[in-house]
């Protein structure tokens, strides 16, 4: 590759050409992340439970982590939402309306433990899970 006093076009041109090897840039440039996401590049979604699921931690942990499956409203697409907080889960039931957010792992992939879970849900029928785990507010039946 050329060094000289006059290479900056080579170079330039040379690293324009190999851009979108670097997975970062072709991600960011042809928004694959985005046409793959559920949410649609949004940070929240609204969605309708469809059944409570319990997902077992991988190793070394042995738990069963509460999840509830949900189809979101936007586009009807089904994703698993992790319930944090102890006994969250009873709060929430079939047919409800709830509030799903991402939940934080590496580049919108599962986190921690939780194989297969990209999502938590943040709010219940229009009320926080944490006010409603922690008994600031109860949940309204609709």
């Amino acid at each position: 590759m050329g060094r000289g006093i006059c290479a900056a076009r080579k170079v330039k041109k040379r690293r324009k050409k190999f851009r979108l090897r670097s997975p970062d840039y072709a991600r960011r440039v042809l928004k694959s992340a985005m046409k793959a996401d559920p949410l649609e590049g949004a940070h929240m979604s609204r969605a309708i439970v469809l059944e409570k699921v319990g997902i077992e931690a991988k190793q070394p942990n042995s738990a069963i982590r509460k999840c509830v499956r949900v189809q979101l409203i936007k586009n009807g697409k089904q994703v698993t939402a992790f319930c944090p907080g102890d006994g969250a889960i009873k709060f929430i039931d079939e047919h409800d309306e709830v509030l799903i957010e991402g939940i934080g792992g590496r580049k919108g992939r599962s986190y921690g433990d939780l194989s297969g879970v990209r999502y938590r849900v943040v709010a219940v029928n229009d009320i926080s899970l944490i006010e409603l785990v922690r008994g600031r507010k109860e949940k309204i039946l609709r």
